[in-house]
């Protein structure tokens, strides 16, 4: 009933009398996935950019929250964890999705070596300048699980000083301070966040919520001694600890999602799991004009990481080094990008140690000729693995992979350019995939998961950009052919197939993608995001063969977000937002033969921003019509998740 009376005033919107010259033109929108800044409506690949204007104008109180409704990805919290959600996109599932993304802050991969997602809870979204999404291509750029593109967040270097505070919901607190200088040779910004949340879910037997607690700080020193060579050195750290509700049968969800349910690996049963996550990471960047046109980059940088699942008594440390070595030619009409990337990541924990090393060489290069844009790239990767335990006999492998991207971007006219890429790209596996315990003797003997295989994904994207001075639009149809893709069939009781890390033999995935911004009047723009995403198991091997021909789980086929924004006066804005994606086959249902399916995702927000001088007023809420969202993992395992209406109020006061 909702998305039919959005619906309806959209459309109605769409007949209002517009002038054309009373409206303000889009501002120019620019695209960096291959470290070439090109507009996007030349880009040769699919992108997709959100600005910090729409950031602070959508009400989205962290990342997460603006991924999940305000772009296509598609996020949900992981078994609860909203600080390492699951993230999905161009139809890779829920349950593995996160591996086929690169995920980058400041160019510092977020990516693990072992199943964990990617750790956005450590990125407070004050501290984002703009969130660059790449489709269907960066591989040349970004290397292993670049399969269904990449995330490029890129953070803000602060000026000025001020202070924001804000209070919700279920105890909801947050508290952001924020301070910097840019003088002739240097600059420095820093930030510094604190969220806080009761909980959403009933207590339970020992008097805890779904309780969470963040505490991050980010700083950063640029130093530019001469004028052609600039110094950078950064740093952050993450405190955070969080309880995850419980899964719950489908009755026990629709009758009260805040329920605490069973939760089988607590004492006492009905106990909260609780995890604690910390992350402290360094880089330090130089960059040297070697003339006109020539500039040479290189950046080291360094994470340490704590990952502690209380519940399970489970601990692991993590320590991650990167160096990145660019050498970057820009020529009026040709620009070249070529460099060396390492990246070593080392898990650590009660009985073994474990490491997996990616060390690659590219070459990216864009030529502008009229008005065609071609761009060609190549990468080769070598990966190392090595398994030390405490006892038993050390492991070693390594895999030597490829890839490479063609596009083009053809201009029409002033308004209409029409875009083609294609891109071969890989995932190697992680290092719960590449390793199996068989737990059933004892002692129990690890060895490699020999039949484990890097994937291979060639990808042909199609599209056009029309921009007019009311409308940006772009459109993309895609088509994905993989070999052996990766995924983990989670446990299912009951299933001895269950709770392996194993190879799709062939599958293929396909779609179209839309994106529209239009200017209704000076005031009003509408906006949309849609996608249709197909993903199909074409050849399973093993012991898999029933899932020939059938979907791949936890993959909605139609996925919307509708924006309205309002910007009732000069120093006021509303935002409305409604976002749907259609029901999906359980995460673990590769044989697409449960009697439960993810069902249908649906919330609608509201945002409202004030300013009067140097003072910012904001009140928002979530779920407004409270649709009881959750993530459906098997028959009668269901986590809760976005199930109540939220709220939040407050102000930011600069200085």
């Amino acid at each position: 009933m909702h998305r039919n009376t959005l619906a309806a005033l959209i459309a109605g919107l769409y007949t209002l009398p517009v002038q054309a010259q009373e409206i303000p033109s889009f501002e120019a929108v620019v695209v960096t996935a291959t470290r070439m800044p090109t507009p996007d409506v030349l880009a040769p690949y699919a992108s997709e950019v959100h600005a910090r204007r729409e950031i602070e104008k959508s009400g989205a109180t962290t990342l997460y929250d603006y991924l999940a409704d305000h772009t296509s990805v598609n996020v949900m919290p992981s078994y609860g964890n909203r600080d390492t959600p699951m993230i999905d996109m161009r139809g890779y599932g829920m349950a593995n999705g996160y591996e086929n993304i690169v995920v980058t802050v400041d160019g510092r991969r977020l990516n693990n070596i072992d199943g964990m997602p990617q750790l956005l809870g450590s990125i407070p979204l004050a501290d984002i300048e703009r969130i660059e999404i790449t489709k269907g291509s960066g591989a040349v750029m970004f290397g292993d699980g670049a399969t269904a593109g990449s995330i490029q967040i890129v953070t803000r270097t602060h000026t000025g000083a001020s202070i924001e505070a804000g209070l919700g919901s279920h105890g909801a607190r947050d508290l952001i301070g924020t301070a910097g200088l840019n003088r002739e040779k240097v600059s420095l910004s820093a930030s510094a966040h604190y969220a806080g949340l009761h909980g959403t879910s009933d207590p339970d037997s020992t008097g805890n919520r779904d309780t969470s607690s963040n505490k991050t700080w980010r700083g950063s020193l640029e130093v530019r001694p001469v004028e052609h060579l600039k110094f950078d050195l950064d740093g952050a750290s993450t405190r955070i600890d969080a309880r995850f509700p419980n899964p719950l049968t489908q009755a026990q969800f629709a009758a009260k999602p805040a329920q605490t349910g069973s939760n089988p690996y607590s004492i006492p049963a009905d106990a909260f799991n609780q995890e604690l996550l910390n992350s402290d990471q360094w880089g330090l960047a130089v960059a040297a004009d070697l003339g006109d046109r020539v500039k040479l980059t290189a950046k080291h940088s360094d994470e340490r990481k704590l990952s502690d699942l209380v519940t399970f008594d489970s601990v692991y440390t993590y320590h991650y080094a990167a160096d990145d070595l660019a050498l970057q030619y820009r020529g009026e009409h040709f620009s070249l990008t070529a460099g060396v990337q390492n990246f070593a990541g080392t898990r650590v924990g009660s009985s073994d140690h474990t490491r997996k090393e990616n060390t690659g060489g590219y070459a990216q290069g864009q030529a502008r000729l009229g008005d065609t844009t071609v761009s060609a790239g190549a990468r080769s990767e070598h990966v190392d693995y090595t398994y030390s335990p405490t006892s038993g006999s050390a492991l070693a492998a390594s895999h030597e992979l490829s890839a490479w991207d063609l596009g083009v971007n053809q201009r029409m006219n002033e308004h209409l350019s029409l875009f083609a890429n294609y891109d071969r790209s890989f995932q190697a596996p992680d290092i719960d995939g590449f390793f199996t315990t068989n737990y059933y003797v004892y002692p129990a003997v690890t060895s490699f998961n020999g039949f484990i295989v890097p994937a291979v994904s060639h990808t042909l994207n199609l599209g056009l950009s029309l921009v007019t001075t009311v409308n940006r639009l772009k459109l993309t149809l895609f088509h994905t052919r993989l070999d052996n893709e990766i995924f983990y069939y989670g446990y299912v009781l009951g299933d001895p197939n269950s709770g392996v890390n194993t190879n799709l033999a062939k599958s293929h995935k396909y779609g179209l993608e839309l994106q529209d911004t239009w200017k209704a009047t000076d005031v009003l723009t509408a906006s949309l995001n849609y996608a249709y995403t197909r993903a199909r198991i074409d050849q399973a091997s093993q012991a898999f063969g029933a899932y020939a021909g059938k979907d791949l789980p936890g993959v909605p086929r139609h996925s919307a977000t509708l924006g309205l924004g309002w910007q009732a006066t000069p120093t006021s804005h509303v935002q409305f937002t409604q976002t749907w994606r259609s029901q999906a086959y359980a995460a673990n249902d590769f044989a697409n033969g449960f009697s439960q399916k993810q069902a249908a995702y649906l919330a609608t927000d509201l945002a409202y921003r004030y300013t009067h001088e140097k003072i910012e007023y904001f009140a928002a809420v979530a779920n407004l019509f409270e649709h009881k969202n959750g993530l459906w993992v098997s028959d009668n395992v269901v986590y809760p998740v976005d199930f109540t209406r939220t709220w939040r109020v407050g102000m930011k006061v600069d200085f």
